[in-house]
């Protein structure tokens, strides 16, 4: 397997006073109750000062990463809702949501954050591997899944965790046997781990905290999926 060095930033330890606030939820409560342009337009004002507040809880969230992690880009998504093929016409989202992509080739894997009234969670893993990825991690299980159990089952690592989620086929994906051992995590499709948290725990002081503690959890799972992807069968880096 390859070895990463991740490149320390000047910061020698995350930063824990950012926090969200009751008025940031206070206003998604009153959008989800009101979720049409008229009331919309009416508040722009407040939504535009949550939307930078948010915005800068987000900025801390990539900060705090970069200690331990080295992230591309931080993305926050756009409140407006694509109504065009849903039948929810609602024209916008009652969450706040972004996303951390983490550095170059060899750093696969990636952080989500959505921030809702009854509905707050961290997401980290694989959503869509695309199909290149999707056929290396399968063939990597049906070669040896011991370690991959070994990462995923750690108690202090389920502790944060809890279990793997995702979809998969229903069968066995063409080329593999149905009766081979890991069957389960080679019919997968998504490799994905999710974190919930109650209104009272985000508006602690201590998010923040939490959320970094969280995602740094999650690195063993990373390292391990980045050599994955990044060498063949043989353990020889595909990137060179």
């Amino acid at each position: 397997m390859a070895n990463f060095s991740l490149k320390i930033t000047h910061q020698l330890s995350p930063v824990n006073n950012q926090r969200i606030t009751k008025e940031i939820f206070d206003f998604l409560k009153k959008l989800a109750k009101n979720n049409n342009k008229e009331w919309f337009n009416e508040n722009k004002a407040a939504f535009k000062k949550h939307e930078a507040d948010v915005k800068s809880f987000y900025t801390q969230v990539q900060e705090n990463l970069n200690v331990h992690d080295e992230i591309e880009k931080m993305k926050m998504f756009r409140i407006y809702r694509d109504v065009r093929f849903s039948k929810d016409k609602t024209p916008y989202k009652t969450h706040f949501a972004g996303s951390f992509s983490r550095l170059g080739a060899h750093l696969r894997g990636g952080y989500y954050l959505q921030l809702k009234p009854g509905g707050t969670f961290l997401a980290t893993g694989f959503w869509e591997p695309n199909k290149e990825d999707l056929f290396r991690i399968r063939k990597e299980f049906e070669m040896d899944a011991s370690e991959f159990r070994k990462v995923i089952n750690d108690k202090s690592f389920k502790k944060v965790w809890g279990d793997l989620i995702g979809g998969g086929v229903k069968t066995a994906p063409k080329g593999f046997d149905k009766e081979h051992p890991d069957i389960d995590l080679i019919k997968r499709k998504q490799f994905i781990f999710v974190k919930n948290f109650t209104d009272a725990e985000v508006l602690s002081g201590g998010f923040i905290k939490e959320v970094d503690t969280s995602y740094k959890a999650i690195r063993p799972y990373f390292d391990l999926m980045s050599d994955i992807l990044t060498t063949n069968l043989n353990g020889e880096s595909l990137l060179d």
